[in-house]
């Protein structure tokens, strides 16, 4: 049965201004320089400029053309002030010392793809066998690898451009383009890229045996189990050393030599968002602010609302209608400038709590001096919510004395030594790094016997621990660390 009722409850949304805020604050530099570009371009009411002119304040939303209702209730001279200098920096020294702002740079070159079919053009070819070659190298990925057979390719090429090949034509065209460069293009697997390049090295001893490694003993090789090598090809440990030198010194992505997307890769250059200077004992955190423009309401905006209140009583609809666009405009304008002030502020407060809690850390350098570190710990500092910490660490860096480190390299969860001390698992990761780096690599500890080496430090850690600390560092276990 359906009936009518009244219902009455309490509900928390977030206005357009808080949400604009949160998405200002998950942005690093170089994607907040890019949004303020896009919203310069698309909202004519905003400006670059540094000296204030009148601007619109108060958001007032009695100026309303719902139904061609009367609309003198709204001031603009209520709407517009006087307005300081933007203040969103925050700090003057935020800018970089000649306070010279500059475009990034984008390199411009050929892509790997691009070379391979630069160097086909250098080959008498038929127009078949052309666009056979073209078709193979488009299934070459960025690292120079050909992951599909023959048949599938075959196959594919019917249907897609209506040319009819044979398996024996396309191997053909394959095996063509494996003497492209850099060497080892074009292989299906690991090992055939690795034999590949060996074939254009002159023939000496260690290639020669390098050969017959990887052709007959490559699960071997790869498991690092030189007993049986050296055993089977009746070699000894310096040979095989030497043996080892000459693989290791191939290259097992080949597409990586040539620089791959070059484009791509300017763009994944690291800028930091803040930059951390030493005075003596002192710490300063800034924000790299040197590419991000002032922004103002524009001011042929403002001189629209001043003719208008001049001319109130004679309004027409359309000069209704414009001056309710412009309100719009002015409105968005300084919302995006208040968001822009409240990030910097935001940012500023949280880094400044991180390098006051890990002060030590960027005195001195080493993880060892890393305290534990959680989220909630910087939150109740600051006065943020977790959410806001979260995302203020998000996706930004700092650059210091030692390097540029992601902030949140910073946090990190506490475990306690033998003299019942809170310590940092980053100190415990650096702890085990030396470690191993400082092993026998003829024989490598294992992870029971790495657990007894940081107990006799004072750290009681469990095997499985140790096991997954040295997976978060890309260690591989004992066996595969072995060396000759």
């Amino acid at each position: 049965m359906l009936k009518q009722q009244l219902q009455q409850k309490l509900q928390q949304k977030l206005s357009p201004a808080q949400i604009q805020v949160i998405k200002m604050l998950e942005v690093p530099t170089l994607e907040l320089e890019e949004r303020i570009r896009q919203e310069l371009e698309e909202n004519p009411a905003l400006e670059e400029g540094a000296e204030a002119d009148k601007e619109a304040d108060d958001f007032d939303d009695e100026y309303s053309n719902e139904d061609g209702g009367n609309n003198d209730d709204f001031d603009p001279d209520e709407y517009m002030m006087d307005d300081d200098i933007p203040d969103y920096k925050l700090k003057t020294n935020n800018t970089s010392k000649d306070d010279k702002r500059e475009d990034i740079p984008f390199t411009v070159g050929m892509t790997f793809h691009e070379n391979l079919i630069d160097q086909l053009g250098l080959l008498k070819l038929s127009e078949h066998q052309h666009l056979l070659a073209e078709y193979v190298i488009g299934n070459i990925d960025d690292e120079g690898y050909l992951r599909r057979t023959a048949e599938s390719m075959v196959d594919d090429i019917v249907f897609q451009a209506g040319i009819q090949t044979t398996d024996e034509e396309m191997m053909d065209i394959v095996h063509l383009i494996r003497q492209f460069d850099p060497a080892g293009v074009g292989a299906t697997t690991l090992q055939e890229c690795l034999l590949l390049q060996l074939e254009r090295k002159a023939q000496k001893v260690e290639v020669s045996l390098a050969t017959k490694i990887l052709s007959n003993y490559f699960d071997e090789f790869t498991k690092k189990h030189y007993d049986k090598i050296t055993k089977s090809l009746n070699i000894d440990d310096e040979q095989l050393k030497k043996v080892i030198t000459e693989i290791t010194h191939l290259n097992p992505k080949p597409g990586n030599a040539w620089g791959g997307n070059i484009l791509e890769k300017s763009m994944s250059t690291i800028v930091p968002d803040f930059i951390l200077e030493t005075e003596g004992n002192q710490l300063i955190v800034q924000l790299n602010n040197s590419n991000v423009p002032e922004l103002r309401v524009n001011t042929t905006y403002n001189e629209m609302f001043q003719d208008y209140a001049s001319n109130k009583k004679n309004q027409s609809r359309e000069m209704k209608d414009a001056v309710m666009f412009v309100k719009q405009k002015i409105d968005a304008a300084r919302w995006f400038i208040d968001a822009i002030k409240q990030r910097q502020q935001t940012l500023l407060t949280t880094m400044t709590a991180i390098v006051k809690f890990q002060k030590e850390f960027f005195l001195e350098g080493d993880d060892t001096f890393l305290k534990p570190m959680i989220l909630k710990d910087i939150a109740d500092i600051t006065g943020y919510d977790i959410s806001t910490i979260s995302r203020v660490s998000n996706s930004k860096y700092i650059q210091t004395d030692f390097g540029v480190y992601p902030v949140k390299y910073f946090f990190s969860e506490s475990m306690t030594n033998d003299s019942g001390e809170e310590v940092s698992t980053r100190e415990i990761k650096k702890i085990l790094q030396d470690c191993i780096g400082n092993e026998n690599k003829r024989k490598p500890l294992n992870d029971d016997a790495l657990a007894d080496v940081l107990k006799e430090k004072g750290y009681l850690i469990a095997r499985r621990t140790i096991a997954k600390y040295r997976e978060q560092l890309n260690i591989p276990v004992a066996r595969l660390r072995k060396e000759i």
